[in-house]
Order: structure tokens, then C-alpha cells, then sequence
């Protein structure tokens, strides 16, 4: 079997050759490079150190080696609809569409189509039946990233392979440690999908400007202050706002008349709710009959917990009904849907305006 293994020089996508060696495999390592460093935002420049590491990594087991330049197919895929997505006032999942576009998109296109797999560091596993291949939840529920993996094709997924799916996080960093990798002690990743370790306000006023307008309150629509845009605030933010006698939560924006309302909370019709309207629902395995789903697990942002609820679809309306109020619904944002026993990631689809 061939297979590419997509290695960002972190410690979980690094335990994943040695991993693979043990099972028999022979991986050629792929780095994927971006290229932001020439961006104002951009914090420090850890890609020399990831290549450094990932080199290693490939010496130590002989690996076949390459970087993958996809800046350009980048920038027009995965920028183009986070800057698109901000500027309508809703709130984008760069880290969603990554994965979508370009891990198992533009990379497969250029380099993956040539292999039977493509592997990656996700907290995630798969599985299959006579329905064919389904995407599970990671035996670290802490760490599970699903969540992530909600909008990528059933080509895709049936090209996907999570070797660190089934081992805790603290397992897959004590095998770093035991294989002497130099990836052993580097903190998690806190950067935006590959856009790195960027100031995010920075690169959003870099790409859209500003556009001063004001904060008020909900309840009373007393001016309480004035932000530099709309588009840098979502839904249930609360740090940003440099309010006085919070905490405040930004509930609410009037894209028209650029106004940011917010909220401490006491109104739990504007903070809360338990109707996510949907819109665009994508099931991972179309040779699954979905008719009739009702009870399901589900989750509106990256979490470790499920929220569970009922799932209704009509030629009306599509929306997620929660059995509790849930805060900080997003248009925008997606919300990634599963069975009720929390198995199976069944697909994803986009919350829309409430």
C-alpha cells in the first residue's frame, strides 16, 4: 500500500511514522507549506523548524521526503472564503475548510492521487461496513478532532488514515519521547490551520480594513462604546470588547447600520438557545439512508463535550432542535452532527441566520 503521510513536524502528525514503520508501512513524508511569513500579522516564522524536524524525522525511519508549496491554491481557497465569509458578518472555520481544500483537496491533487492513503496527526479513527467507510470519534474524546473533519468528502474519507486515532494524547507523547523525537516537547499547535502563529485581529484588518461604528447594549441600546469593524467580533465573544462593569458578550450584529450589540447575559433569548437553524447539510457516507434521523450528538464548536438534540429536515426548514440552551450560536459557523452514541461524525451543515 502506498501512503503519504502529511507530517507538520508536531509532535502528534511525527508519532505517526513511527507508527507506521511498526505496522510494516513505508510512508513518503509530504510537509505542506503555506508561506505567511511575509505577512504583517504574522508572529514569528516557525516553518524553518518544522522542515528541520519533519528532515529529521525522515532520516531517522528513511523516509522519502518532499515540501509541497501551496500558497497559491491557499490563499485563493481557504483566505479567499474566511475574508468572504467575515466581511457578510458571520463567522468563518478556516480550520474546517483546510481540511477540505486543501490536506485532502489540493494536496490529493497534486501529489495524493498517486497513493493509496493519505495519513494525518487527527484525533479521529474510521471504520467500515458493507455501507462502506465512516468517520469515528477518537478514543481521547478530550482530544478528538472530528469536529474538524465534518466537511471533507466521502472520496475523501475513504483515502483517510488516522494512525493515532485509537492512543490518548499522553500515550502518543510518551512514544515521541521513547523515539527520542525532537517533537517530543513542543506545545499544541494554537495557530489558525497553517495560517501559523498570527495575530488574527492584525490579519483581518490587513486583508478588510477597519470601519469604526458602535457597541450597545441589547437591552437598553445604550451606547457603550465603539469597535473598529464588525467583522472582527462573533457571536458569544466576550475578550476584545474593553468594556467597563462586564463581563459583556457580543450577542447580536447589525451588518447594515455596523453596529455590535452586546449583552452581560440576562437576556437568555438573545445569549441562548435551543433552535440552531441549518442550511447546506453534508453527510460524510451518501450510501447511508439518513431518512428519518431524529435523535442525535452534536457540536457547534471544537469541544470535548457533545450537546444532544433531535435532527429535523423538511422542504420548509432545517434545523437542530438541543435538549439545552446552548450559547454563542454563530451564523456561519458550522455545526458537525453525530449518532447518539457518539461513534460516528455523520456529516456537517452550516448554521444560518436566526
Amino acid at each position: 500500500m502506498k501512503i503519504a503521510a502529511l507530517v507538520s513536524g508536531g509532535v502528534d502528525s511525527s508519532v505517526t511514522i513511527p507508527l507506521l514503520k511498526d505496522q510494516g508501512f513505508d510512508p513518503h513524508i509530504f510537509y505542506i507549506k503555506i508561506g505567511m511569513e511575509d505577512q504583517d500579522s504574522f508572529m514569528d516564522c516557525p516553518s524553518e523548524e518544522d522542515i528541520e524536524i519533519t528532515t529529521w524525522i525522515a532520516k531517522k525511519y528513511n523516509c522519502k521526503f518532499d515540501i509541497v508549496d501551496l500558497q497559491n491554491e491557499y490563499w485563493s481557497s481557504v483566505v479567499k472564503y474566511t475574508i468572504e465569509t467575515v466581511k457578510k458578518g458571520l463567522t468563518p472555520n478556516p480550520d474546517i475548510m483546510c481540511n477540505l481544500l486543501i490536506k485532502f483537496g489540493a494536496f490529493n491533487d497534486k501529489h495524493g492521487h498517486e497513493f493509496d492513503k493519505i495519513v494525518t496527526g487527527h484525533y479521529a479513527s474510521n471504520y467500515e461496513t458493507k455501507e462502506g467507510v465512516f468517520l469515528s470519534t477518537a478514543a481521547d474524546r478530550v482530544k478528538d478532532q472530528t469536529y474538524f473533519l465534518g466537511q471533507i468528502t466521502y472520496q475523501q474519507l475513504q483515502k483517510t488514515m488516522f494512525p493515532i486515532g485509537d492512543i490518548p494524547k499522553s500515550r502518543v507523547r510518551e512514544i515521541a519521547s521513547e523515539m527520542k523525537l525532537p517533537s517530543a516537547g513542543r506545545p499544541d499547535s494554537q495557530g489558525i490551520c497553517f495560517l501559523g502563529k498570527i495575530n488574527y485581529s492584525e490579519f483581518i484588518k490587513n486583508q478588510i480594513g477597519e470601519k469604526p461604528g458602535e457597541i450597545r447594549e441589547l437591552e437598553t441600546n445604550a451606547i457603550l462604546g465603539e469597535h473598529k469593524g464588525f467583522w472582527f467580533h462573533t457571536i458569544g465573544q466576550r475578550r476584545g470588547l474593553k468594556l467597563s462593569g462586564g463581563p459583556w458578550f457580543v450577542v447580536k450584529k447589525d451588518i447594515e447600520n455596523n453596529i455590535v450589540y452586546v449583552s452581560k447575559g440576562y437576556d437568555p433569548i438573545s445569549r441562548y438557545g435551543d433552535i440552531i437553524k441549518i442550511e447546506d447539510i453534508h453527510f460524510l457516507n451518501p450510501n447511508h439512508n439518513y431518512n428519518g434521523l431524529d435523535e442525535i450528538k452534536f457540536k457547534i464548536r471544537h469541544q470535548p463535550e457533545f450537546n444532544s438534540g433531535v435532527l429535523l429536515q423538511s422542504e420548509m426548514r432545517n434545523e437542530i432542535k438541543s435538549d439545552t440552551q446552548i450559547s454563542g450560536i454563530a451564523p456561519g459557523q458550522f455545526a458537525v452532527i453525530y449518532d447518539k452514541e457518539e461513534k460516528t461524525c455523520i456529516g456537517s451543515a452550516v448554521i444560518s441566520e436566526r
